[in-house]
């Protein structure tokens, strides 16, 4: 992993609340610790590469793989769609709550790729369902292939409602985090 930023020191645990008592908090984090294990898996063991960090109330994470198919609804039925032969890359974002480390759905993210300053290509990725890890993802077309790269990663603050007087108050603002010159290992599989 590229870059890691200690999560329990930076946002306070939650608190028992009339909406979520003590157990329901400790059953959260066990959820959140399982997540960030699979997360931590994913970037380091399985992926070409990966890091994660603090943004705010998030923690913010990618994985790069080389592009892939997958199963797509059409007319009431899956079937598998291989990348078209244009893709040759595979980016994903992982989102966290950096208080529990449970996964953030429903997000609106906006993803940029850059080489020496200049802007290659941006995309937003969406979510995907994997049997190991949910995150947000696309295949991509990179046209310098293989290389040096910077990623800017932008959460808008989401409009969903959020339960709780005491624990609720958050994702209030639009994050930014920034991976600096990450090796994306371009290829099709």
């Amino acid at each position: 992993m590229q870059k890691t930023t200690s999560v329990a020191a930076h946002q306070p645990p939650a608190r028992a609340s009339d909406e979520a008592d003590k157990n329901q908090l400790l059953m959260a984090a066990a959820e959140g610790s399982q997540y960030i294990a699979s997360l931590d898996y994913m970037a380091t063991k399985v992926a070409d590469t990966g890091a994660k960090q603090r943004a705010g109330d998030y923690i913010v994470a990618f994985a790069q793989e080389r592009a892939e198919g997958m199963y797509h609804l059409k007319g009431g039925k899956l079937e598998w769609v291989e990348a078209s032969a244009d893709m040759n890359c595979h980016m994903e974002i992982a989102v966290a709550d950096a208080t529990d480390n449970r996964f953030i759905p429903f997000l609106d993210i906006e993803c940029t790729l850059s080489q020496g300053g200049k802007d290659v290509l941006s995309f937003k990725p969406e979510f995907l369902w994997h049997p190991g890890l949910y995150h947000y993802g696309k295949d991509l077309s990179l046209p310098g292939g293989s290389g040096l790269y910077d990623l800017k990663v932008k959460i808008a603050a989401p409009a969903f409602p959020r339960h709780d007087k005491v624990n609720g108050k958050r994702y209030a603002e639009t994050v930014e985090v920034e991976f600096k010159t990450i090796k994306i290992t371009a290829g099709h599989e």
